[in-house]
């Protein structure tokens, strides 16, 4: 096989392949064998029908097609190889033309890809970001306190009318042209909460007891789901939440302490502890943002033309000229980012571990609020197990580069961001674990990365340095 590469744009390129008849042999013979198994012809036995036969009652036509359909994706796969490129989802191949079964000849074809951008990696200790101290205030705390306090409240019967916190025992009725379409009596809502319909906090607002208020809103659900209804409210009674005090019998009712003072303390270092883990998110965002800016590089242009459209139909505005640019420099921004973790990953010859990989499907599955067995069911036979290891291996790359760079907050405070990644034993190139440890087995704490900002919603759009080359 002989093959050519030749650059139609920096993210794009064009294979040209040659492949002598010779090497389709095998292809030719499995052909054969497939379409032997597949027809039916009186005197020969299924799977014993000759070439000749074939040729005659099928055509060679059908064999040539059947022949080169099952070689493209192993000759697409060694001009990739051969060329050294990293493409980019699938190939666009163009067969030129096709050898004769009886004379020979050979298979020509090209195949259009996208391929990553090659840039050079920016000095990661060369880098450096700012982020806010941690500082835990007595407001900070009380909020704690107070929402620990809440779980404990009860609720106490009143006489006076409804406010925003308090909780109203209400019948809802809902009319659409006078006649109803739902109804529902009982019902406990906390005012000011904002999970019902829009419009029922102010209508509740100032009410008392058997009293009642008439508001429009769009139905949440049933037959007329998004149709503006008539909706009556009526009070039937009104609670308020009563906090128990904050004093030493409450900390022995609600923790393990026996005074106050104690589960303070311990409420404050839960404070501190969430402080320092959106110090760490703020770092990453912060560091990611650098390591683009230092770098320029194309990405290429159908990919995110693709992943904006996904994005638009989703949210059902694909005609939004103005919301499309704003996504377009957002996508632009993320996948540069995974372009740079990549190449990072594959420098620093990061690794992913069986283990690191479930423990990452687990995490995710709770984004998606399914189970864990069943979230991973789904992105096996989705094909996108490839690319959640790249993923991994993304987290494990931004450690790194957290690592070598200098992180210091606005007192000028050098940043210890090792408690909140979970590099104490990283064995990271560099880093400040066992020297012995594996080379990029940098143990990451998912609380630092939960938000999903690096994760493309399907992955399988766009393959990575994980992954193997893309097939036609």
């Amino acid at each position: 096989m002989k093959s050519a590469v030749e650059t139609l744009a920096p993210t794009r390129v064009k294979l040209v392949v040659e492949v002598p008849f010779e090497e389709l042999k095998a292809s030719i013979d499995k052909a054969y064998r497939t379409i032997g198994n597949q027809v039916t012809v009186p005197g020969f036995r299924r799977g014993k029908v000759p070439p000749r036969i074939i040729d005659q009652r099928v055509g060679r036509g059908a064999v040539l097609q059947e022949a080169v359909n099952d070689a493209l994706p192993e000759l697409y796969r060694q001009a990739v190889a051969e060329a050294d490129i990293r493409p980019l989802g699938r190939p666009e191949v163009d067969v030129s033309e096709v050898p004769d079964l009886a004379q020979g000849g050979d298979l020509k074809f090209t195949a259009e890809v996208d391929v990553r951008p090659t840039f050079e990696l920016p000095d990661l200790t060369g880098l450096s970001v700012v982020v806010d101290p941690v500082t835990v205030t007595d407001a900070d705390l009380d909020a704690r306190l107070d929402a620990l306090r809440t779980r404990f409240g009860t609720l106490s019967g009143i006489d006076r009318p409804v406010a925003t916190g308090d909780f109203a025992s209400i019948d809802i009725r809902a009319t659409i042209d006078d006649e109803e379409v739902d109804s529902a009596s009982g019902l406990s809502y906390e005012v000011g909460s904002g999970t019902m319909l829009p419009g029922l906090d102010d209508a509740l607002l100032g009410l008392s007891a058997e009293e009642e208020a008439i508001f429009t809103a769009p139905l949440a659900g049933g037959d007329h789901l998004g149709e503006d209804a008539e909706i009556t409210v009526t009070v039937r009674s009104v609670k308020e939440r009563v906090l128990p005090a904050a004093d030493d019998d409450f900390a022995q009712l609600a923790s393990e302490f026996d005074t106050i003072e104690e589960l303070r303390e311990s409420l404050r270092a839960e404070a501190a502890q969430v402080k320092r883990v959106e110090q760490g998110v703020a770092a990453r965002e912060r560091l990611l943002l650098a390591m683009v800016g230092a770098v320029d590089f194309e990405v290429p242009p159908a990919m995110v033309t693709e992943e904006v459209d996904r994005h638009l139909q989703e949210e059902d505005r694909s005609e939004d000229d103005e919301h499309r640019t704003e996504v377009t420099a957002d996508t632009e921004r993320t996948l540069r980012g995974q372009f740079l973790l990549d190449a990072i990953a594959e420098a620093e010859q990061v690794t992913v571990s069986q283990e690191e990989l479930l423990q990452f499907l687990i995490s995710s599955s709770r984004q998606y609020g399914m189970e864990p067995a069943e979230f991973v069911k789904t992105v096996e036979e989705a094909g996108q197990i490839p690319a959640m290891a790249a993923e991994v291996a993304r987290r494990k790359a931004l450690a790194i580069a957290l690592d070598r760079a200098t992180i210091t907050d606005t007192d000028g405070a050098a940043v210890d961001l090792s408690a909140v990644l979970g590099r104490q034993a990283s064995g990271v190139p560099g880093g400040t674990g066992d020297p012995s440890a594996e080379p990029g087995a940098a143990a990451v704490d998912d609380a630092a990365f939960d938000d999903g900002s690096l994760v493309i919603v399907d992955p399988t759009e766009v393959e990575t340095t994980s992954s193997a080359p893309a097939t036609p």
